[in-house]
């Protein structure tokens, strides 16, 4: 009866970690097989773009996006910057490589989604057709904001360029992994999830709205992860963003281990929580009516790479010795199946995107990397979102 009892129990955790890793799996395979690039959608005439930077103490950064957006301006466009509780000269240099400025200041409501939200009603003066939302430390990729215009106006919804970060040169090891699993979950997945017709989640820059949309949007939050949260309240309300793989935005990984630990935390720990949000909104009447929303539930609810990894590995190991206890063989046949599954999807994408920047010769350093991460995760779980700007250091050189 017991052994009945704990067999039973195993196999219901093996079946559970199986779940996210088909998801995992189907987006990453989709993604990974060469299909060829999709025509690009041009717009010979395009409506006037507004380009939103929030900012908080960006000056050493502020510069070169602003130069790699200017270059893609047309008639009528506008960079707007919003220097949100900034004590450096944010503001100041904006102005001199001719942006728009709106400086705000309020001790209480602190963050990105404020100084949005800021920028919005700053906007309002006179509404462009669209907003394209950069981060003050990234560059856009030259073509990137005709893309997103076209994108927008050719589909009638919210777009995502694809949103890459980069480790800056002679980086270690651990930031070439942070960079593969980067990849993978913002350009492998949603590439995947585009190319089964579904749409994927906003990862906080380079995101393009028609001026509409924005008009019935609530931005004003400090969520820790508010472009996963945005994403799912549009598709939610009927808008679900696309991806748009020809518009790119890149930034660079923090150069100290310190502000690179800081801000994979921030992350993790924000995506953590906000699998208990997909998980309470599936108790929402109609949700299954909506596909798209629904898509985008169970996108979120696949973990953080090496939390995923971890929990496969685990599973193998618990039904292991559930078998060798005489438990029962099936917990280890659902566990070696999501391991292999797990596996493959991880292989396919590095195959696809991923050699460059883990050269085969490295990858026997993977699980000492991930074993060294494991240990993070229940101090995550324990801590609450942190609202406000928690701005990634990365001073160094560029």
């Amino acid at each position: 009866m017991i052994y009945t009892l704990a067999s039973s129990v195993l196999a219901v955790l093996t079946f559970i970690c199986l779940i996210p890793v088909v998801i995992f799996a189907v987006e990453c395979i989709s993604g990974s097989w060469s299909r060829g690039k999709r025509p690009a959608t041009e717009l010979q005439i395009r409506p006037p773009v507004a380009v939103l930077i929030p900012a908080h103490n960006e000056a050493l950064g502020i510069a070169a996006t602003l130069n790699s957006i200017r270059s893609q301006i047309r008639r009528g466009d506008r960079i707007v910057v919003v220097a949100d509780n900034c004590d450096d000269e944010t503001a100041e240099i904006a102005r001199c490589e001719g942006a728009e400025v709106v400086e705000r200041s309020d001790a209480l409501k602190r963050g990105k989604g404020y100084a949005l939200a800021a920028g919005i009603d700053y906007l309002r003066q006179a509404p462009p057709a669209i907003v394209v939302f950069v981060d003050a430390d990234c560059q856009i990729a030259q073509g990137t904001l005709d893309a997103l215009a076209a994108n927008v106006l050719t589909f009638a919804r919210p777009a995502q360029a694809l949103n890459l970060q980069i480790a800056p040169p002679q980086a270690g090891f651990g930031l070439a992994i942070a960079e593969f699993a980067f990849r993978i979950k913002n350009h492998v997945r949603p590439l995947g999830l585009a190319r089964l017709g579904l749409p994927c989640l906003m990862t906080g820059t380079g995101m393009a709205l028609p001026w509409p949309l924005l008009e019935r949007v609530d931005l004003a939050t400090g969520h820790q992860v508010e472009d996963m949260k945005f994403g799912l309240d549009l598709a939610c309300s009927g808008h679900a963003p696309r991806f748009c793989e020809e518009a790119m935005v890149t930034s660079f990984f923090p150069h100290s281990a310190e502000a690179t630990e800081t801000q994979r935390e921030r992350w993790e720990g924000g995506h953590l929580a906000m699998m208990g949000y997909a998980l309470r909104a599936f108790a929402s009447p109609g949700v299954l009516r909506d596909i798209r929303y629904l898509c985008l539930l169970l996108d979120v609810l696949v973990p953080p790479l090496t939390l995923l990894g971890t929990a496969v590995v685990s599973m193998v190991f618990v039904s292991v010795v559930g078998a060798l206890l005489g438990i029962g063989m099936l917990p280890l046949a659902i566990a070696s199946a999501t391991f292999l599954l797990f596996l493959f999807a991880v292989a396919a994408s590095w195959v696809a995107f991923g050699t460059t920047v883990l050269p085969p010769a490295s990858l026997l350093q993977v699980p000492r990397y991930v074993m060294s991460k494991v240990a993070k995760y229940p101090k995550m779980l324990l801590s609450g979102s942190d609202a406000g700007w928690v701005r990634t250091d990365r001073s160094g050189p560029r």
